[in-house]
């Protein structure tokens, strides 16, 4: 990475002193600037494609996912029996008011 840096560097010096001699003051500021700019641009995009595709996130996301639901499993089981308790004190109390 540091080698595009310095390549893309010195390219844009070089235009830039290159453009100081030949042209305007003006005209050469703003060709330094753009050659500049053109440079980082360059260095930052030339590593575009080098990431993970969208189908490897999504796996990575179901992964944690799927971890974080098994550390909840007791949790949910206790919700469930306390939930289930519940219910059955419901029934017997709607059955009692029944007779």
């Amino acid at each position: 990475m540091s080698g595009r840096w310095l390549l893309g560097g010195a390219l844009a010096v070089l235009g830039s002193v290159a453009a100081f001699l030949l042209l305007d003051p003006v005209l050469a500021a703003f060709v330094a600037i753009m050659l500049g700019t053109v440079a980082v641009i360059g260095v930052l995009a030339s590593n575009w494609d080098d990431h993970s595709t969208f189908e490897e996130r999504e796996l990575e996301r179901a992964r944690r996912r799927k971890e974080k639901w098994e550390r909840g499993a007791d949790a949910r089981a206790r919700d469930r029996a306390k939930w289930e308790a519940h219910r059955a004190r419901q029934q017997a109390k709607d059955s009692a008011r029944g007779q």
